[in-house]
């Protein structure tokens, strides 16, 4: 049980925490009130389209996402066998990096953050990379990615 004085300590910190200037540091880009640039008469101007946004980049993580549940269930009811298991990594791989892109488009937008932005696609870049060799380091000395699952399961 926390005393008076613990939980005054505990009030304290955590409206420190709460101050709006503590993430002073962090620039963001002045937006225009409602992301309204120009006036109600100016023409509309699109902007231009990206090749792995849109209804494209949508389509492929559904693809992706259902695709790896015959692959979880395969290796279990017929053994693993190398191709699908190296299937499964690269797919869980990308599902999480695709996963984890979304966030940060959604969560650190590059009109508000800038370069903030591209670091964070930068480290998701670099964590997936990490990842793609702790895969590969995986598939090659410890029998594959099923293989490790049940060995965790049994012990």
């Amino acid at each position: 049980m926390l005393s008076l004085y613990g939980t005054r300590g505990l009030m304290n910190a955590r409206s420190s925490i709460l101050k709006p200037g503590l993430l002073r540091g962090i620039k963001t880009i002045p937006q225009p009130p409602g992301n309204i640039i120009g006036t109600v008469n100016d023409a509309y101007v699109p902007p231009p389209p990206k090749k792995f946004d849109g209804s494209l980049h949508w389509t492929s993580e559904r693809i992706v996402a259902i695709g790896l549940v015959p692959l979880v269930v395969t290796p279990f009811l017929t053994g693993a066998s190398t191709a699908v298991d190296s299937t499964l990594s690269g797919l869980l791989l990308y599902h999480c990096y695709v996963g984890f892109q979304s966030c940060i488009i959604d969560y650190i937008p590059e009109r508000v953050y800038g370069k903030y932005f591209n670091y964070a696609m930068y480290l998701l870049l670099f964590g997936s990379g990490v990842s793609a060799y702790g895969l590969y380091v995986i598939e090659n000395k410890e029998g594959g990615l099923t293989k490790v699952i049940s060995k965790v399961w049994k012990a």
